[in-house]
């Protein structure tokens, strides 16, 4: 690795800015906007505005339910989770493989599409009350549980991926020294195990906390709406008057940020030292008969319950309007509603609009994601650490916070009324133009992707590829374009293609930048049939059904593609 030269510093001093307007001026717009004295010029500071938050009755009450809902989705997560991985890494039994891949399905529906399936399999006329011959008003009476209980079984496996990789760096032989010495299996897992793999646990958690904390959607198909996220968003038509969604936003990021630092103090620190790398195949144990078939049915019981979504998404994509009602299944069957979710005005727009913007999205992540991982590994530029790091931010802040800062940044300089770009980037006018910052907020927020692949791809690559190119003439940049992005092609591709997919069913920014039908994408015109009469639900599930299918195919290529390196792809 040669030493730094000037253009390196100059490319990573211009990707540091790019990255500053893009993501930490949105944070600090709505940090200004929360704490301003004056609400009209946004000067000055006060603690006023937040205190109202806490005092007023209502703001209040969204925060502890805000607080409760993530707190409980966190706990039913980690439950169901922890003994999946348990098993995982610890144990052969029959169709091991199977079930190792079917516990991460739900990773393919965003939980407020799954929310659809689940109103119609529980809902008060669902299936569930049609089987037991019952009139439980489920998600009505206890709208919140059911925000719970769909999150849970969306987000567990961000919990499962993050405990098998701790549990994948034990050392077994530590286990093993506890069995020895007479300590019962439940004593060694609560003794040694599990405070070894705390901080992976805590690395999972965190994630389903603050998206639980912070997520849109679900709360909003369910009509949930005494919760945070559902009060900010109902507040952004009025934010160039009022302060209050300012504030609202600037306590939902502080709690999130001070529940992820209070975790990292308390959850974070491992009292042990694993005593060196376990190798997890060689410390596999088969089960017998019995205790196997347990294990398996456990992963059928939670994979079950898990589909349960995706199975009233499908099923109502296939049922002919009011004909599941009050019925186990739909009492009549159409192709309509899958026709329609390509077919119709309203979906057919969203998916060209959602196209068009995620590809913008994906090419501009390739570019910036190689610019970054170049200087990252490649060099000895010194800041390149903080470069990263900032590249790996949109991973931490919640994406609701992040869609309330663009809007933020549409209504000021140089955006704002009597400024330069006066009309360019607009939000919440009458003529809105919002494709700007969805390009700028698809890209941000699916940018760690390509970074984490582009970055795993690189370090795979030696570096004396590109000093013979050198040796025979080529400049830095030709041999790093002739030697190195050949053989990172596939780790290009494979992040590009993640990035492409998420974005094409990114939730926050399309639910709040996206005022107007002309600018809906995918997520926000699910939403829009979600909340009509007659076919509209159908078609909503329509759509998410082919969402379903982009994001599998998608994360099965990007599986071959990138083999046991997948793993990199998120990790922070």
């Amino acid at each position: 690795m040669q030493r730094a030269t000037a253009r390196q510093y100059a490319l990573l001093a211009s990707l540091a800015l790019l990255l500053a307007a893009a993501l930490l001026q949105p944070i600090a717009l709505t940090l200004r906007g929360g704490f301003a004295e004056d609400i009209v010029t946004r000067e000055g500071f006060t603690l006023r505005h937040v205190a109202t938050v806490f005092r007023d009755p209502v703001t209040r009450e969204g925060l502890i339910n805000a607080l409760l809902i993530a707190s409980a989705t966190t706990a039913l997560a980690t439950l169901i989770a922890l003994p999946l991985a348990y098993a995982s890494a610890r144990y052969r039994y029959p169709l091991k493989g199977l079930w190792s891949a079917a516990v991460l399905a739900p990773l393919i529906l965003p939980p407020f599409v799954g929310a659809i399936g689940v109103r119609a399999v529980l809902g008060r006329s669902g299936a569930v009350n049609a089987l037991l011959g019952s009139d439980l008003d489920i998600l009505g009476a206890h709208r919140a549980w059911g925000v719970v209980v769909t999150l849970a079984l969306n987000l567990y496996p961000i919990v499962y991926l993050n405990a098998v990789a701790a549990l994948a760096n034990l050392n077994a032989s530590l286990d093993e020294a506890g069995r020895i010495f007479g300590a019962s299996a439940w004593r060694r897992f609560f003794a040694i195990t599990l405070p070894l793999i705390r901080p992976g646990l805590f690395a999972g958690g965190s994630i389903v906390f603050i998206w639980a904390f912070t997520e849109l959607g679900t709360p909003l198909v369910f009509d949930y709406y005494a919760v945070t996220s559902v009060q900010i968003f109902n507040g952004i038509k009025k934010m160039d008057a009022s302060v209050e969604p300012y504030a609202l936003t600037a306590v939902m990021l502080a709690f999130s940020v001070a529940m992820y630092a209070l975790g990292k103090v308390v959850l974070g620190r491992s009292g042990y030292a694993t005593g060196g790398r376990a190798f997890v195949a060689s410390s596999e144990r088969r089960l017998s008969p019995l205790p196997g078939a347990a294990v398996s049915l456990g992963f059928l019981a939670v994979c079950g319950l898990a589909l349960i979504p995706h199975i009233g998404v499908t099923l109502t994509a296939f049922a002919k309007p009011g004909a599941w009602y009050r019925s186990v299944l739909p009492e009549a069957w159409t192709a309509h509603n899958v026709a329609e979710a390509l077919g119709h005005p309203l979906a057919f727009g969203a998916i060209r609009n959602s196209l068009l913007l995620a590809g913008a999205a994906a090419v501009v992540d390739v570019i910036l994601g190689v610019a970054i991982g170049y200087l990252v590994a490649r060099t000895r530029v010194r800041g390149r650490g903080v470069l990263d790091s900032l590249a790996m931010l949109p991973l931490a802040v919640p994406g609701l916070v992040l869609a309330f800062g663009y809007v933020a940044m549409s209504l000021n300089w140089p955006f704002g009324k009597g400024h330069p770009l006066e009309g360019w980037v607009d939000v919440v006018g009458a003529n809105p133009n919002p494709i700007p910052l969805l390009v700028i907020a698809y890209a941000v927020r699916r940018l760690p992707y390509v970074v984490r692949a582009t970055v795993a791809g690189l370090q795979q690559i030696p570096v004396e590829l590109e000093e013979a190119a050198r040796t025979f003439g080529a400049s830095a940049l030709g041999a790093f374009r002739k030697a190195v992005l050949p053989l990172i092609a596939a780790n290009l591709l494979a992040g590009g293609l993640l990035a492409f997919s998420f974005a094409m069913l990114e939730v926050s920014d399309s639910l709040v930048l996206a005022q107007q039908e002309q600018h809906f994408p995918i997520t926000k015109a699910i939403y829009s049939f979600a909340e009509r009469l007659g076919d509209g639900p159908g078609i909503a599930s329509g759509m998410g059904l082919w969402g379903m299918l982009l994001l599998a195919t998608t994360l099965a290529g990007v599986s071959v593609l990138l083999g046991k390196k997948l793993g990199a792809v998120f990790r922070a």
